[in-house]
């Protein structure tokens, strides 16, 4: 599948706006993290909590980071004019699967292998 020049359009500007909306949730998260702050005056409860709060957005920023890698090498792609071939075996992304992940680097069979441990993902990998 050749992706027409308006789908390109409209799956591009579709990563830019989840692009956009991961950087502010990324700023939110980390501006959330500094204000948990265990107090000393916590009893045990309360610091347990703050702990995995912390740790539930430490979580967040790690998934936020990810995915937003995810997203600049799919815009990358796209300005190479390589965006909807899969990088693992050269063939094209379907267009349900773009148009549901628009930042996947790999078609639906090779992200299968990956996920059944068949073939290493070079994106994790790196």
């Amino acid at each position: 599948m050749t992706l027409s020049p308006q789908n390109a359009r409209q799956l591009e500007e579709k990563l830019r706006e989840q692009q956009a909306l991961l950087e502010r949730s990324m700023l939110t998260a980390v501006e959330q993290g500094r204000q948990t702050v265990a107090d000393e005056t916590q009893d045990v409860a309360d610091q347990a909590v703050t702990s995995y709060q912390k740790e539930l957005l430490f979580t967040q920023g790690t998934n936020g980071h990810t995915q937003l890698s995810q997203i600049r090498l799919a815009l990358e792609r796209i300005g190479e004019g390589s965006y909807g071939e899969c990088l693992q075996c050269g063939d094209p992304i379907g267009a349900k699967r773009l148009e549901a992940v628009p930042w996947t680097p790999n078609c639906i069979d090779c992200q299968e292998k990956i996920e059944n441990g068949q073939i290493e993902d070079p994106v994790r990998a790196a």
